[in-house]
């Protein structure tokens, strides 16, 4: 059988598994659903296998990079979890205290991508640090169907306290010049904006696809804005318009963008919701962006 090819996958099947990785509908309502579409040679298994992440081709910079000093610690969140694991990655050749950036995982847990990603921040300059919220259930289980299960179990505001208190963490460190900044994308999206109202020494947010705050937390915003949307990706879209005139009628710092064609998860390389010519984009803006704060 040929590879599925991403342009033979109607746009009602990225929908439909948005919803099953938001846990909007079950695995069984998913699947049932997806036998829609199985059809033309299609079957369920194949677009099943075809829409999950993959882990071992989607990694760029690998656990053991050379360029990179790349280890676990742990860190007390007070008033969140208690003792949470994160992984620290630091550029190996620096000479002087750097940037530092918490990278904040979608609503599965710390799985392989976002350490990825978290080691591209650091390649790129920064020290960073990616927290795994589902510390306090065992960590990330080595798959996202249970991560997802997992991180569901907990209260999405107490995890918001565990990812400041990574912020505090990273701020104090001998490495860090106490400039910190926040990436985070889906679940990881809306931790970022509300980093940005809670945190008023924060020094950049970067939520892609982000929930948005409420229009009267907006005032407390002191933190510059980066904000990335996949065209397509109505459901977080939404929320939107309203945020745009809460920042602009309160005179807030915010660059945003809406990249045309691109899905909810765009920047995720281990999913076929990847798009390439955004994410890189999306990427390089984002960089761009930390380099001027937190210098």
């Amino acid at each position: 059988m040929n590879p599925i090819r991403k342009e033979d996958i109607k746009q009602e099947v990225f929908d439909l598994y948005d919803d099953y990785a938001h846990n909007r509908i079950d695995r069984r309502d998913f699947v049932q659903r997806l036998s829609t579409y199985a059809v033309g040679g299609l079957t369920v298994a194949s677009l099943m296998g075809f829409l999950m992440p993959d882990y071992r081709g989607g990694i760029q910079i690998k656990a053991d990079d050379p360029r990179l000093k790349s280890d676990y610690v742990t860190y007390t969140s007070p008033k969140g979890g208690g003792t949470i694991k994160a992984l620290l990655s630091t550029p190996v050749d620096t000479k002087k205290k750097l940037g530092g950036i918490v990278v904040v995982h979608e609503n599965r847990g710390l799985n392989p991508h976002i350490e990825d990603v978290a080691r591209r921040a650091a390649l790129a300059g920064f020290i960073s640090i990616a927290p795994d919220a589902l510390t306090p259930l065992g960590g990330y289980p080595g798959n996202d169907d249970a991560g997802r299960e997992m991180q569901s179990k907990r209260d999405r505001n107490e995890m918001l306290e565990d990812f400041i208190a990574a912020y505090d963490y990273l701020k104090n460190h001998k490495d860090c010049n106490g400039k910190v900044g926040v990436v985070g994308f889906c679940f990881g999206g809306w931790i970022a904006n509300m980093m940005a109202v809670r945190l008023p020494n924060l020094s950049a947010s970067v939520p892609f696809y982000g929930g948005q705050p409420a229009a009267e937390d907006v005032p407390k915003i002191k933190a510059p804005l980066l904000l990335h949307y996949g065209a397509l990706d109505t459901r977080v879209n939404e929320g939107w318009p309203a945020y745009e005139a809460a920042l602009k009628a309160n005179n807030k710092e915010y660059m945003a963008y809406v990249y045309p064609n691109a899905n909810h998860g765009f920047h995720n390389d281990t999913t076929p919701r990847y798009d390439k010519a955004a994410a890189e984009l999306a990427w390089k803006r984002t960089i761009d962006f930390f380099t001027a704060k937190l210098a």
